[in-house]
């Protein structure tokens, strides 16, 4: 039995305390028989409380870390559940094939990808992470092996991508990767004063970068409400010059603050000289892909920064018809709290249909903000931003989330009565009880 205390999610808020942990080795080997329910564990990075299991068992799966199969000559690779998005660019960069799409972190487990349907910052363009996978090994309770791809027991398929790890255990996973010149991004930054300057920006550069992003100033109001910089990038051609150096070994905060080192005063400072760093005219250069996809992965252990008692994430999306008035109350409600932190992303999805039953992204403006955790002030922040949201017609993402209410999950997901029909009776998660009232 491994130890029960280093399983916890990304923000270490909820906390949540199982009655086991099983680590899995091999793909082949059986689910193990346990009282209660269990739930897959990848690379904990998950932030709230969907890869817990309060009470319950967690399935550790680092330990599925193969690699099976990889054709350099057209991208298809095949890995178990458990490597890393980390372990596959280690692999594959230096021979030209880069991920079709990636989160903000690559230190997370293709299992994890695939449960939560990661997006990245080319959703206008690529999708979801589920929309790159071509099939995958589905192990259920009741000992059956189950492939599943798009096109082969779809409506299973479609349950397990963005399915929370509740459909069975994924032990592999095929997929295409795509193809790059070198390890290198050509990167337009651009400077904008308020909101409807990103949403001019999006509109242009949607069209001509496969990768769009932007900053937003959070504690910015009035004039300057919504105010930020925004990323567009290409992959670089094979002639690019004056490439940077790949980044050196991280630094990673050593230790846990007793307080989060997040406080107003100071968000403010960073804020207003981050965005005062950008000049006025828009930039371009080239850099690694490593800062541009995943800047914090530049600081090991960063979650720390908040101290002990952790920090949520507030990540939502809104229809576009309703996406600029519903943002700009979302901006105007936090500005006005003074909560908030350093990452603020502001992005707008694409309009290709959902690959799961569940997956988050959807047509609209996504908006994403960490939160130091400061008891009930942070949770009546999140009420407010909660109502706004509904009435929009949006939904949260259960990857990050930490607080939703079954009433705006049940919103937000109109599809969970067909989910639930795909559901293993074995399979639980602190988060699937929280938001529908379920019994492990």
């Amino acid at each position: 039995m491994a130890a029960l205390t280093p399983y916890q999610s990304w923000g270490r808020y909820p906390r949540a305390l199982p009655a086991g942990v099983r680590s899995l080795r091999f793909r082949d080997q059986p689910l193990p028989r346990v009282a209660g329910s269990v739930l897959p564990f990848g690379n904990g990075r998950s932030y709230g409380d969907s890869c817990l299991n309060n009470g319950g068992t967690l399935l550790a799966t680092r330990g599925l870390d193969r690699f099976l199969a990889f054709d350099p000559a057209t991208g298809l690779i095949r890995c178990e559940a458990g490597v890393l998005l980390s372990e596959i660019l280690s692999l594959t960069v230096g021979g030209g094939w880069f991920l079709p799409v990636t989160p903000g972190t690559r230190y997370v487990t293709v299992g994890g990808a695939i449960a939560n349907d990661v997006h990245g910052k080319n959703h206008h363009l690529a999708g979801t992470f589920g929309h790159q996978v071509i099939r995958l090994e589905l192990l259920r309770s009741s000992g059956e092996r189950l492939r599943c791809g798009p096109t082969e027991r779809a409506d299973l398929f479609a349950a397990t991508i963005g399915g929370l790890g509740l459909t069975g255990l994924i032990t592999w996973a095929e997929f295409r990767l795509k193809r790059i010149a070198n390890p290198y991004v050509q990167v337009e930054r651009t400077r904008f004063d308020h909101l409807d300057g990103f949403f001019e920006l999006a509109l242009g550069a949607d069209r001509e970068h496969e990768y769009t992003v932007a900053w937003i100033d959070c504690l910015a109001s009035g004039r300057h409400l919504g105010r930020g910089i925004y990323l567009a990038g290409n992959h670089a051609a094979p002639t690019c010059e004056d490439a940077p150096r790949p980044p050196g070994r991280a630094p990673s905060i050593p230790f846990d603050p007793p307080l989060s080192l997040i406080a107003t005063p100071t968000l403010r400072a960073f804020n207003e000289i981050f965005y005062r760093k950008q000049p006025r005219r828009p930039t371009n250069g080239v850099e690694h892909f490593a800062p541009f996809f995943y800047p914090l992965d530049g600081i090991g252990q960063w979650n720390r920064i908040y101290g002990p008692k952790g920090f949520l994430q507030y990540q939502s999306v809104v229809p576009m018809s309703a996406g600029r008035d519903a943002t700009r109350a979302m901006l105007a409600c936090i500005a006005g709290s003074g909560q908030g932190s350093f990452l603020s992303v502001l992005k707008v999805f694409g309009d290709r249909p959902a690959a799961g039953l569940l997956s988050f992204p959807r047509p609209g403006v996504t908006l994403a903000l960490d939160f130091p955790y400061k008891g009930r002030a942070t949770l009546r922040l999140f009420e407010t931003l909660d109502t706004l949201v509904a009435q929009a017609g949006g939904a949260i993402y259960p990857a990050k989330d930490a607080h939703m209410s079954p009433r705006l999950f049940a919103a937000g997901y109109p599809r969970v009565d067909e989910f639930r029909r795909h559901l293993d009776p074995a399979f639980s998660s602190s988060f699937w009880r929280r938001v529908t009232g379920a019994v492990a």
